[in-house]
């Protein structure tokens, strides 16, 4: 699944550009080749020979093969510290992460985890234990990023928020793509998700997490 957003990226030196791109083009490679016939039936190196460049510098951009494909991790690492650490002044950590999930849900975006391609992309996870087994490191990772960004916004037991607020979005995350893999209508299930976040951010606020 793509890794990156292009917005901004013309502001970015060209060196950086460049290496932006050879990352988004290894990766969109990884993902097609990986949709059509399974994680474990392709290897490294045809990803290497297919992006044009070597298996070493495939490694230098992404140190597992699971994240090839599991390639947004570091994004939702970034995205979830930094609505903590970038949020308006007076507003609380917690406000400021019910914004960026209900932005992500609104934009389709492939963290927020309702899109009309994702079922396909999930189906191929759910099909690999080593993917299975990297998104649930991908998840621990961002709960320590967001136990440190809390620390640092004052939140008094940031490990306890942390663990709470994510654990609460994967539920809904979870249960939607769940969904999606069933068939059901995407607009139905963005529509429920929006609910379920609200709720889940609701009872948060509600007991006091990072608020």
């Amino acid at each position: 699944m793509d890794s990156m957003d292009s917005t901004g990226d013309q502001e970015l030196p060209l060196r950086e550009r460049k290496k932006r791109e050879t990352r988004q083009r290894i990766s969109d490679l990884a993902t097609v080749l990986i949709g059509e016939r399974g994680f474990e039936a392709v290897t490294v190196a045809e990803i290497a020979r297919a992006a044009g460049v070597s298996p070493m510098t495939v490694f230098n951009y992404f140190p597992r093969k699971e994240d090839l494909f599991l390639d947004r991790i570091p994004q939702a690492v970034d995205l979830f510290c930094a609505a903590v650490r970038d949020r308006a002044p007076g507003e609380p950590p917690l406000a400021a992460l019910r914004r960026l999930a209900l932005r992500l849900l609104e934009e389709r975006h492939p963290l927020g985890g309702v899109g009309e391609t994702f079922a396909d992309f999930w189906r191929v996870v759910v099909a690999s234990p080593a993917l299975r087994a990297r998104a649930r490191e991908g998840v621990e990772e961002i709960e320590r990023a967001l136990t440190d960004a809390l620390g640092e916004a004052g939140v008094a037991d940031p490990a306890l928020a942390a663990a709470l607020t994510v654990a609460a979005y994967r539920t809904v995350f979870l249960a939607s793509v769940r969904r999606l893999l069933a068939g059901d209508p995407v607009e139905e299930v963005a529509r429920d998700h929006r609910g379920r976040l609200e709720a889940a951010f609701g009872a948060l606020e509600r007991a006091g997490v990072a608020g």
